[in-house]
């Protein structure tokens, strides 16, 4: 079945989904996923497209403190200083999945789905991004980032839009 036609799962693989594989099969390159609020939802749709294992590794659903601490080692003060929905917090389940899986790249999505959680200071929506790349040793161009965005919507809409905005990160990262 071509990748751009329906599927028993619903509509048709995004064409996000079909570059990013695209370009990193092409690029022989490798990634990772660390899910707080999206629950696996990244892996699902980065598997969507057949062939996926060519790039795809594994994904991690790391909910609570716990789990992030214990699967991916984020550091008790980063979830003390800052709180599980943060930019430090991203940037190390990023970075950890990277450096355990052994991929190329690695991505992480940490915030508040809803409908209840927020405050004022972050507010139902948050969402960072992790992404963290490994570069060839010496080049010094590995980097680990994240970025913060609030979407606005019901559970379904912030866990699907954040989902997305992963997808969209990696795919400008590679591109």
């Amino acid at each position: 079945m071509p990748d751009d036609t329906p599927t028993d799962r619903g509509p048709a693989v995004d064409a996000a989904e079909r570059r990013l594989g695209r370009r990193l099969r092409e690029r022989g390159e490798t990634v990772a996923v660390a899910e707080s609020l999206t629950g696996g939802l990244v892996g699902s749709v980065l598997t969507d497209v057949p062939g996926s294992s060519d790039y795809f590794d594994r994904g991690v659903v790391t909910y609570s403190n716990d789990a992030k601490l214990d699967a991916l080692g984020v550091s008790r003060e980063s979830l003390d200083a800052h709180g599980a929905v943060s930019a430090p917090v991203a940037r190390e389940m990023a970075q950890s999945v990277r450096d355990t899986a052994g991929t190329d790249w690695g991505v992480s999505t940490t915030g508040i789905a809803g409908p209840a959680g927020g405050t004022e200071e972050k507010p139902v929506g948050l969402v960072f991004v992790g992404l963290a790349h490994a570069a060839p040793w010496g080049s010094g161009d590995s980097f680990v980032r994240a970025e913060r965005h609030v979407f606005d919507g019901d559970r379904w809409t912030i866990k699907s839009e954040s989902a997305r905005q992963a997808l969209e990160n990696l795919l400008a990262a590679v591109d």
